[in-house]
């Protein structure tokens, strides 16, 4: 038996090596031994091992081989009396079991869920140990050029004093990025105080801001300190600035042309030491010409303009961003989830995300909620729309990838259009459809392909007891 399934998996394509007992394969899965995880045999995907065995059974070999190689998932065959003894060994961390009499087939596709539960586990490890590196500033991810390059702007002005403007389209994380500056400067221990100038009446947003005197209109029935006089010494956020009306602009350019505040109803200002960092989605300068928004004010708070690039322009971020979203929102579901998919992750990277980071984040929160297994799959994912064929070209070249990198986009596209169906996909695409596996195989769109050249009538279609 164990000479045929090596016969078989070799000519599907698997490298296999075979052990007529379990303490020979104890011996050389350790770390001195020949497959030990530092040799080059050592990065092994599966192993596939029967439960009644000489010397030692498969349940106390699944055991030490967790002491020595957890990462390895581990296949135990047993017969059909055995099952409650195969239950057991998965209890002490075998993946799965296979019951004799089973056919190749049947060994396979087991195998390549085994395979593909191995291959999410380096994904997740690479992405955990990704999130270690330099990816990431003051809880702000990002490891593309854009992010790099403003992550290096942030450290470099978080110590001075200047007036920053953050532009972006919304859900881009323009108050993460103030908090980073804010939190990696001097300020730090002072207070971040945030306001989006959308969200309160422009009768009430001059209060709130500069604060107001007792009495000074209906229902003010004692003094009020505004968000200016809250934030000092630390810095304060004025999120949506270019909603502001004009007749508050030119209030808020007096505050930091001076550096005083005046509440509503009182006579007296205050000094008050604010670093103000002002963010919004518009075109302010759009806005100047239309006299919506004053040239003096935009100059005063523009003195470090930081331009933060939508997701679809920085689709490297994304698996950078679902892990680091999908082990915030486990934790605080208590979900059993614990990683992505290859299908998963390539269907995010293929989305639109018009709502940018907080469009992600929503996703990632709904399918973890969602999902009834411990990884995340292309169908827990929803998508309102696919992507039509001139958006994507638009997004496909707007980084001017290679030859294959966009051959590889667009195969991806094709399939998506025909739902996975090769024979269409392949008449779309213009090849043939052994040509289409051998590109899904090349830009890791599949694990193996189920159309390969072996004859599976060589082998017996059964092995028994």
């Amino acid at each position: 038996m164990r000479q045929l399934v090596s016969e078989f998996l070799k000519s599907r394509g698997y490298e296999t090596h075979t052990f007529a007992a379990a303490p020979e394969a104890i011996k050389a899965l350790s770390a001195d031994g020949t497959l030990g995880a530092g040799t080059s045999h050592g990065d092994l995907d599966a192993i596939i091992s029967d439960i009644r065995m000489p010397e030692m059974d498969g349940i106390r070999f699944t055991k030490e081989l967790k002491n020595i190689r957890p990462e390895i998932p581990v296949l135990l065959v047993t017969a059909f009396g055995s099952v409650e003894t195969a239950i057991e060994a998965m209890q002490n961390g075998a993946f799965h079991y296979i019951i004799k009499p089973f056919k190749l087939a049947d060994l396979e596709i087991n195998l390549e869920r085994a395979l593909e539960f191995r291959k999410l586990q380096r994904d997740n490890t690479a992405l955990r140990h990704e999130l270690k590196k330099n990816w990431s500033y003051s809880n702000v991810i990002g490891k593309s050029e854009g992010m790099k390059s403003i992550f290096d702007l942030v450290s470099r002005i978080a110590g001075a004093n200047s007036n920053v403007l953050i532009t972006g389209e919304s859900g881009t994380g323009k108050e993460m990025i103030a908090k980073a500056i804010h939190e990696s400067g001097p300020r730090a221990t002072k207070p971040f105080v945030a306001i989006n100038c959308t969200a309160i009446p422009e009768n009430l947003l001059e209060s709130e801001l500069f604060g107001h005197a007792k009495g000074s209109f209906t229902g003010a029935i004692q003094r009020k300190r505004g968000l200016f006089e809250e934030a000092n010494g630390g810095t304060i956020f004025l999120d949506e600035i270019g909603d502001m009306n004009v007749l508050l602009q030119s209030k808020l350019l007096r505050v930091i042309q001076e550096r005083k505040i005046r509440a509503v109803g009182e006579n007296t200002a205050i000094d008050v030491n604010v670093r103000v960092i002002a963010a919004t989605h518009k075109d302010l300068k759009a806005a100047m010409k239309d006299g919506r928004f004053r040239d003096d004010l935009y100059y005063r708070l523009s003195v470090i303009p930081i331009q933060i690039p939508p997701l679809r322009h920085r689709k490297e971020d994304i698996p950078l961003l679902a892990e680091h979203f999908l082990k915030k929102y486990s934790a605080a579901s208590n979900s059993r989830v614990r990683g992505f998919t290859r299908r998963a992750i390539s269907k995010l990277m293929g989305m639109k995300w018009e709502g940018n980071v907080r469009e992600l984040e929503n996703v990632v929160e709904r399918a973890v909620v969602l999902c009834n297994e411990t990884l995340v799959d292309e169908h827990d994912i929803p998508t309102s729309e696919t992507q039509t064929a001139d958006e994507f070209f638009g997004d496909a070249t707007g980084d001017f990838p290679t030859i294959t990198k966009l051959e590889e986009r667009y195969i991806r596209l094709i399939m998506e259009k025909t739902a996975g169906r090769k024979d269409k996909a392949s008449q779309i695409l213009g090849i043939n459809r052994r040509t289409l596996y051998r590109k899904e195989r090349e830009y890791g769109m599949v694990n193996a392909s189920p159309e390969m050249d072996f004859e599976e009538e060589s082998l017996p279609n059964q092995l028994d007891a």
